[in-house]
């Protein structure tokens, strides 16, 4: 009887411990989003059609048991988003985040709306890693990445899942691979760069909602994604924004050639804090 009890109160704790989401937003991987001049932080369609996305997304969490969701407006200089049309029941974070995104308040699971695929991805709609202008290539001990593994290795260094994405179809393979469990609300299909078939405005949040609230069951079920270290940080940029001299001068810096530099670090965190774009 005892054992009982004290497996009942445990079990009690559990639910009552705090499910807070940190959710981290773009553009490129919206409904309905397939051109460059779209992803324009003031075009009046896209936010619209993000902000729909996101409080779906929200409305599915809490459906889930969320007790909080934190929204951090992450697409193009953190312009994007308004606490006008924001659901009520979320906090909205605006402006540039320090090189952990503020994972140190130890979140209980991140997720990605609106995301994209990495640069160079085949049937990525507007696919790029971090700056479509100025990166050319990210590398992560050797391999290609962006916003999504290296967003993924930051969670998981704090020790928190990735547990939701919803974007174009590349994203949601990008994210399976080193996250097979997380649940996708995959919302359109990329033909080429600037092709893709799309859901609707309304078929792309009710599908968000449904695989939000489904998410929130695998909070303690889906393991953080952790990069042992030592690590590498490898950064190829676009012709127009070639090195300067002083590149070698940061610390775990070396200079592969004129439009390539790599960092080092001891972990994930060290490298991070050195080469974030």
């Amino acid at each position: 009887m005892k054992i009982a009890l004290l497996a009942f109160a445990f079990a009690l704790s559990v639910l009552a411990q705090p499910k807070t989401v940190f959710m981290i937003t773009d553009a490129e991987g919206v409904a309905g989003v397939c051109r460059q001049e779209q992803t324009d932080p003031k075009n009046a369609e896209m936010r619209q059609l993000l902000t729909g996305e996101i409080n779906s997304a929200v409305a599915g969490f809490f459906d889930g048991g969320a007790t909080d969701v934190f929204v951090w407006d992450g697409h193009d200089g953190s312009q994007t988003l308004s606490a006008l049309t924001i659901d009520s029941r979320a906090h909205l974070i605006m402006g540039v985040l320090p090189a952990t995104m503020l994972l140190d308040r130890h979140y209980s699971a991140v997720a990605f709306v609106g995301q994209h695929a990495r640069a160079n991805t085949v049937g990525g709609v507007m696919a790029h890693s971090y700056s479509s202008l100025g990166i050319q290539n990210l590398l992560l001990n050797g391999a290609p990445v962006g916003e999504i593994e290296t967003r993924t290795a930051l969670a998981g260094w704090f020790n928190t899942p990735v547990i939701f994405l919803s974007g174009d179809q590349a994203a949601a393979d990008q994210l399976k691979k080193i996250d097979p469990d997380v649940e996708t609300a995959v919302v359109k299909e990329g033909i080429d760069n600037y092709t893709c078939i799309s859901l609707s405005a309304e078929g792309a949040r009710r599908l968000i909602r449904e695989r939000a609230a489904a998410a929130m069951a695998k909070i303690g079920k889906i393991r953080p994604y952790r990069v042992s270290g030592p690590v590498t940080i490898e950064m190829e940029y676009t012709s127009r924004h070639a090195l300067t001299p002083d590149a070698a001068l940061k610390p775990g810096a070396e200079v592969m050639d004129a439009r390539t530099v790599r960092f080092h670090g001891k972990d994930f965190l060290e490298a991070w804090e050195r080469a974030r774009p």
